[in-house]
């Protein structure tokens, strides 16, 4: 029940990590049964329509419901800490955001058991996704579900931004904040303004399958490339929400076992503004052979390149922390060093299909499945695990094993480039994405085997790391305020994992790196902004939670045409934010004697 009723910050982030992990392991088998069909010619493992299910199951798995989650779980749990805040700005909503964001997702993958996954590709290109090709409710589970978790998501970006722009530490001016939080405000605000696009989109979509509008109907007058545009405007950015909170974690990770100060913080602040920018400009680069016109593909195309300029600033940045420094490679460091020649190789392919030219000939080829596989795991999964090695004895207060970590990381690695570096020449040959199966004789034959031998080591590599997450947790939680002894920011000056409310007193920041700057003047702890006194904490609630439900349930029936069961739902939502609106809750203290009892040094 108390994780059920949780707002607190550390403890869903937790939640996001679990949550994060299953839908993880979800896609992971899904990529793996994939490449299993890949691994000779006219293999038979799954059907072709099988074969489609997984395609679309597998990329909307991972974008939305697996590298998400994750990415708010390593938020939740480090931004309060790093701006010196008790928690987040709105905790109730932190929880439903949480909630709402797991209903969607089991909604979307209970659709295997419910009469067909949705198999129109990820990105549910129409008329594929409409009712003439894809006759199952397996795209009704898709909008729905993605309406659903996506309103979590929503939820989430905005608490951050109120959190970030409200809630730091006395001393803690923008330019002062540690890349991760900066990450993560920005990050807030590109799915402010780039989800309610995809909501629209799939708004119109379910109203075309389930009540017979005509959005997309070209029979009827609508247009399947505006699906296109509504789908991309929102698609694009949420590239740069999943890789620029990782681009904050290596902008962490880099300087402390680097033992330096990140190189050019202010270039790094405004390149990250820079791309966020940029990022809403360039989406139809997607769609360069849908005949937009010389103009258009020229325009895009500019400015799909301009992006590597910032993209560039920060790779030279971290490079020139590394240089000279006192450099560590625990295992953390580990990804955070092999994300930067990877990560370059991604972007690399990225300026090339941002030729327009060049996109005709590579476009749905597997040259691109290898560029965006590149960019998001090369970038953001390496990402993503440097900071969970990183963070985790501050989550949890246990260290995991370095040698398991290291075992993991080089499994993983070498697994990704076995995978995904051969799928370039795949697709310059002429192998086409999305296809179940392919004749012999045309060269793909060695190339799809190497990529699936290269998918398992990384299915090793990733039970590696679970394989230590159990071996840490059976071990006594001892890890020390700092345990990499180099911690730049303020989180590392608090117990591992922080007491309940984090600071016993709100600290004073006195510049950048605001825990290292306390130690080079000789002090152990943060010097406090406050005297000691009671910590009002917000009360556990269980009505984010049964809200859930009710959307959860409400969603189902509307895919079914069942308006009575739509009705309950909405009632049991409705009903709790009435409970919430009209009950004032004014929470609760702790006094400062039990937080001198629990012997906690702020």
């Amino acid at each position: 029940m108390d994780w059920l009723t949780t707002v607190d910050h550390k403890k869903i982030g937790i939640l996001y990590l679990i949550a994060g992990a299953l839908f993880f392991g979800i896609g992971g088998i899904e990529a793996l049964m994939i490449r299993w069909q890949l691994i000779k010619p006219m293999n038979d493992f799954v059907s072709a329509q099988t074969f489609n299910e997984l395609i679309t199951m597998h990329g909307t798995t991972m974008i939305f419901l697996g590298v998400m989650p994750l990415i708010f779980a390593l938020m939740n749990a480090v931004v309060p800490l790093q701006i010196g805040a008790r928690d987040v700005a709105f905790p109730f909503l932190n929880s439903l955001g949480f909630w709402t964001f797991l209903f969607g997702g089991i909604l979307l993958n209970i659709s295997w058991m419910m009469g067909g996954a949705p198999d129109a590709g990820w990105t549910a290109y129409t008329p594929l996704s409409t009712t003439a090709y894809s006759g199952t409710h397996g795209v009704d589970f898709y909008t729905v579900g993605l309406q659903i978790a996506g309103l979590g998501t929503l939820i989430g970006g905005i608490n951050f931004l109120a959190t970030v722009i409200t809630m730091r530490a006395p001393g803690m001016t923008f330019m002062r904040m540690p890349m991760f939080t900066w990450t993560a405000f920005i990050t807030s605000a590109i799915i402010l303004f780039a989800f309610p696009a995809i909501t629209v989109g799939l708004v119109l979509l379910s109203f075309d399958r389930i009540l017979g509008a005509n959005f997309f109907e070209v029979s009827n007058g609508g247009n399947p490339v505006l699906w296109q545009h509504i789908f991309w405007i929102f698609g694009h950015p949420e590239v740069y929400i999943l890789i620029l909170p990782a681009f904050g974690v290596i902008s962490d990770v880099i300087p402390t076992f680097a033992r330096k100060r990140l190189f050019g913080y202010s270039s790094m602040v405004f390149a990250t503004i820079l791309i966020a920018f940029l990022g809403f400009m360039v989406w139809a680069h997607h769609m360069f052979t849908t005949g937009m016109g010389p103009v258009a593909n020229a325009l895009f195309s500019i400015s799909t390149m301009l992006i590597a300029v910032p993209t560039g600033i920060k790779i030279f940045n971290w490079l020139f922390t590394l240089w000279g420094g006192q450099i560590r490679f625990t295992s953390a460091n580990l990804y955070a060093s092999g994300f930067i020649p990877t990560f370059v190789m991604g972007g690399v392919t990225g300026v090339m299909l941002a030729s327009a030219p060049a996109d005709y000939q590579f476009h749905d080829t597997y040259f691109v499945v290898a560029h965006f596989h590149y960019v998001i795991v090369g970038g953001l999964v390496l990402g993503l695990f440097s900071g969970l090695h990183y963070w985790w004895p501050k989550m949890f207060g246990r260290v995991l094993d370095e040698k398991l970590g290291k075992i993991g990381f080089w499994f993983f690695i070498i697994g990704f480039h076995l995978t995904f570096f051969v799928q370039h020449f795949l697709g310059l040959m002429g192998m086409q994405r999305r296809i179940f199966t392919y004749l012999p004789g045309q060269g793909f034959d060695t190339l799809n085997l190497v990529s699936t031998v290269g998918a398992l080591m990384m299915g090793v590599g990733v039970l590696v790391f679970l394989l230590n997450v159990v071996v840490t947790t059976r071990r006594p939680a001892d890890a020390p305020n700092d345990p990499w002894e180099d911690g730049r920011t303020l989180e590392w000056s608090i117990p591992s994992p922080p007491p309940e409310y984090n600071f016993k007193q709100t600290p004073l920041v006195r510049g950048l790196d605001a825990y290292w700057k306390e130690k080079m003047a000789g002090h152990t702890e943060m010097t406090p902004a406050e005297p000691v006194g009671p910590i009002h904490m917000p009360s556990a609630s269980i009505l984010p939670f049964v809200m859930s439900v009710g959307i959860f349930v409400a969603g189902l029936g509307f895919m079914y045409h069942q308006y009575l069961v739509v009705g309950l739902g909405l009632i049991v939502t409705f009903v709790c934010m009435a409970i919430r609106s009209l009950y004032d809750d004014h929470g609760w203290h702790i006094d400062p004697e039990e937080t001198t009892e629990k012997g906690v040094k702020a």
